[in-house]
């Protein structure tokens, strides 16, 4: 275990943080993960961050679709410089995917998962193929009309924005990424595309624990997950060189907790590239009255993150004590990246281990964030 604090400064009490760090090493305690890491910023400056089982403070561990954040943040800035309109046709713009009636897609309803492709299938590899990753784009089709409805594209409407990206920038999606992005803020241990000599520091993915049956859901009151694209091979295929060295755009990123905790920072304080408007504006909530189809609660959607609006905020993946106004994404297994405006605390936690019981694990996020929300003295 590693804790570097500058907590007192920043404002917060050593008794909370404590409760923190106790609670967030549970699981590697109890032998279920191997790995975790967790760090708390304010004020620009991590307050603390610890590091427990096999995490090192450098360790590397995939973000999922926490990268999503990275990748809107990225799509944020070339609507900034007026590249790309909210407003627009994605088939104005990529004439091959307005294919099987997807040419009424806006480029808004891509970052709000309202596009009507959740499902829409694409193999990593394929990006490294322009030809292919175009005919992926035109052979998909819709499953309900654009617009209408809020249903979470785990990755395809990500692609489409990585497309969008290279194309009204003339550069590729990950050094755009990683020169109007990443290296503004000086952070050196957040990557989306691995590079091969960042391998070795990154913690390999793995299942740990038990699915729930159907019956335990029942008695649970809750319906049975929909099975998606995240599937134990999917999750898995992120071990392979090749597959990080693509970042993917709504999955695939690497980092430390602290590289993410900073990141989230410069959203909240202007400290990076993005001008104040733009940050205030993408914090806008654009899905109205849509709502999940899981658990019937408001999607909550900013464009590309979640905000965390009323007292339902839990189930967007935030803790209870969080304010209506924080904002982030977080990642599958258990993956935490928000920060909240009213306290100025950004929090991150990370671990290689994806718990099958998926109640378990929303529980322990809920936890974590209800605790970091309310560190401060």
């Amino acid at each position: 275990m590693n804790i570097y604090t500058n907590s007192a400064d920043l404002g917060f009490d050593p008794v909370k943080v404590d409760k923190l760090l106790n609670r967030a090493r549970r699981e590697v305690d109890e032998g279920l993960l191997s790995a975790v890491q967790i760090a708390v910023a304010r004020h620009g400056e991590v307050a603390f961050s610890a590091s427990y089982g096999t995490a090192q403070d450098d360790s590397l561990i995939c973000l999922f679709s926490a990268t999503k954040g990275l990748t809107s943040a990225a799509g944020w800035l070339v609507i900034q410089d007026g590249l790309l309109d909210t407003s627009a046709r994605v088939a104005d713009l990529i004439p091959e995917f307005g294919s099987n009636g997807k040419d009424a897609v806006t480029v808004e309803q891509l970052f709000t998962h309202t596009a009507g492709f959740p499902g829409a299938p694409f193999r990593p590899l394929d990006w490294n193929d322009k030809a292919r990753r175009l005919e992926r784009f035109a052979q998909w089709r819709l499953s309900f009309e654009p617009g209408t409805k809020f249903e979470y594209h785990p990755t395809a409407s990500m692609w489409v924005i990585a497309e969008l990206i290279e194309r009204v920038s003339n550069m590729a999606f990950t050094d755009f990424v990683q020169t109007r992005v990443i290296d503004p803020l000086g952070l050196k241990n957040l990557f989306v595309g691995l590079p091969a000599a960042e391998n070795a520091r990154a913690l390999p993915c793995e299942h740990v624990g038990e699915n729930l049956t159907p019956e335990q859901y029942k008695e649970l009151g809750i319906p049975v997950p929909p099975v998606t694209e995240v599937t134990e091979e999917a999750i898995l295929g992120f071990n392979d060189p090749a597959f990080r060295e693509v970042g993917v755009p709504g999955g695939g990123g690497f980092s430390n907790a602290t590289d993410m905790a900073l990141f989230y920072q410069a959203l909240l304080n202007g400290d990076g590239p993005w001008k104040q408007e733009t940050l205030d504006d993408v914090r806008r909530v654009r899905t109205g009255d849509l709502r999940d189809p899981m658990f019937r609660k408001k999607a909550n959607r900013g464009l590309g993150i979640v905000i965390s609006g009323d007292e339902d905020r839990n189930y967007r993946g935030f803790g209870k004590t969080n304010s209506p106004l924080a904002f982030g994404h977080n990642g599958a297994g258990g993956q935490l990246a928000w920060v909240d405006p009213v306290s100025g605390i950004s929090l991150c936690y990370l671990t290689n281990g994806h718990d099958r019981n998926e109640m378990r694990q929303g529980r322990r996020g809920v936890a974590i964030g209800s605790i970091a929300a309310d560190t401060l003295a």
